[in-house]
């Protein structure tokens, strides 16, 4: 599978990308790390006339400490940055967990934490070469006006597979996107539509451009737990991320400190990475046992709405949302 013609631009500002992009829209994509356009260009998932490379804006990489207000990380900030991050892992953990579980050290080199906010959704049915997709009928995502995962629906259930997102949903990050009209400055959760084939609210002429982490949720204790088939490489069949403040007390022991407020978000399971609604009613003031984790799960277990996007059956994902919830939020709270 062969790389489709196409004319590189490569601006050295984020004024001179924005021109270009407006002026090649739609006929453009966007390639900040490739670690998922090249695959996608190769199986004929786009044929763009230009592909608008931002590998040379370095004005969008790096993390910065905002004072009083938290830390501000460039969206060509690579994943491997993140890992490498003391202060990312000593104050925002979820964060750092979900990193290092993405792919492997050398796509991590590459990878860039905005293109991971960014992927494209994923399905069984639309991950293919062009010639299996063809043999298949198209699917409504691509070419198509079928979705073979629910057919007789008109909404596409491909499900969107990024890591970073659920824990910075935990984290309450907010994004700075940058148009020809302007930047604006949205919370994550507003930046899913949890559609498969209209996944997120950006124009055609827009860029994402830096993420923020509030003070607030600096020092919160976070794990993240992932199901694939393989130890690395893989893409995530299911993904749940925790974050948990515990009240300050006189137990040295983190399992005996009360729970004062918690998030907990998911990934890989629907079109979008989403908060578990109930989790800080269901934890707070409450000691982080079997019980309370249970609890969790089964609420994760209800968010989630896994189809026959995979080789694996919807029924085992869930459960392994469960599973996974619980178990992450064993290991947030140090039991």
């Amino acid at each position: 599978m062969s790389l489709p013609d196409f004319q590189l631009l490569r601006p050295r500002s984020l004024d001179e990308a924005l021109t270009l992009l407006s002026r090649h829209v739609p006929n453009i994509q966007i390639i900040a790390g490739g670690t998922d356009l090249i695959p996608s260009l190769r199986q004929g998932l786009f044929t763009p006339e230009y592909v608008l490379d931002l590998r040379g804006l370095e004005e969008l990489r790096g993390i910065r400490g905002l004072p009083g207000q938290g830390v501000e990380i460039g969206a060509l900030t690579t994943l491997s940055a993140i890992e490498d991050s003391e202060f990312i892992r000593r104050h925002y953990p979820v964060l750092h967990e979900a990193a290092i579980t993405v792919a492997s050290p050398i796509l991590r080199n590459m990878g860039t934490l905005g293109g991971n906010l960014c992927l494209d959704t994923r399905c069984l049915w639309y991950n293919q070469s062009l010639s299996w997709r063809k043999s298949c009928g198209f699917c409504l995502k691509k070419d198509g006006d079928l979705c073979h995962v629910a057919p007789g629906g008109t909404r596409c259930w491909a499900v969107f597979s990024g890591d970073t997102a659920p824990a910075l949903l935990c984290l309450d990050a907010e994004l700075e996107i940058a148009g020809a009209n302007g930047v604006r400055r949205i919370p994550l959760r507003d930046f899913y539509t949890n559609i498969g084939d209209a996944r997120l609210k950006l124009a055609k002429d827009e860029l994402l451009t830096r993420i923020f982490l509030p003070e607030s949720r600096a020092g919160w204790r976070g794990a993240y737990s992932k199901l694939r088939i393989r130890g690395s490489i893989d893409y995530p069949l299911a993904g749940v991320a925790v974050a948990l403040k515990l009240r300050n007390g006189s137990s040295q022991r983190n399992g005996d400190r009360e729970v004062e407020d918690a998030r907990v978000a998911i990934t890989a399971v629907n079109p979008a990475p989403l908060l578990v609604s109930g989790v800080e009613e269901a934890l707070a003031g409450r000691v982080v046992d079997e019980s309370a984790a249970n609890a969790v799960g089964e609420l994760a277990a209800r968010t989630a709405k896994p189809l026959t996007t995979s080789a694996l059956t919807p029924e085992y994902r869930r459960e392994m949302v469960r599973v996974f919830a619980k178990r992450a939020v064993l290991a947030a709270a140090g039991n």
